[in-house]
């Protein structure tokens, strides 16, 4: 993706890591979703967790990391099988991943 910097130079940035907050129905599985997300362009791999289960829906948290993933067709493949995206959660971009590292703000109050 071309993207317009501070000084008017072009600059190209790619999703590398995507995490979203997804709620689905029971069918298909959450393994069937996997199969179907890990052939979207730019996804090198998918992680798939359950967190939460209700009498016709699945909470699932999924993580997508790839060289250059099309944000655009991971919609579409979520929304075909009967699934919407509640939140995006975390997203990396850039020329690498940068792994989150911890701060003082992240401790828990005791």
């Amino acid at each position: 993706m071309l993207i317009l910097g501070v000084r008017g130079v072009l600059f190209v940035t790619d999703i590398k890591r995507l995490v979203l907050d997804v709620l689905k129905p029971h069918h298909p599985t959450i393994i069937e979703v996997s199969k179907r997300l890990s052939v979207v362009e730019g996804v090198a791999g998918v992680n798939i967790a359950v967190y939460e289960v209700d009498q016709e829906t699945e909470s699932i948290k999924i993580t997508l990391e790839g060289p250059a993933i099309n944000y655009d067709q991971v919609l579409e493949t979520i929304e075909s099988v009967g699934a919407a995206v509640h939140s995006v959660d975390l997203v990396s971009t850039g020329s690498k991943l940068v792994e989150e590292v911890p701060t003082p703000q992240d401790k828990v109050q005791r």
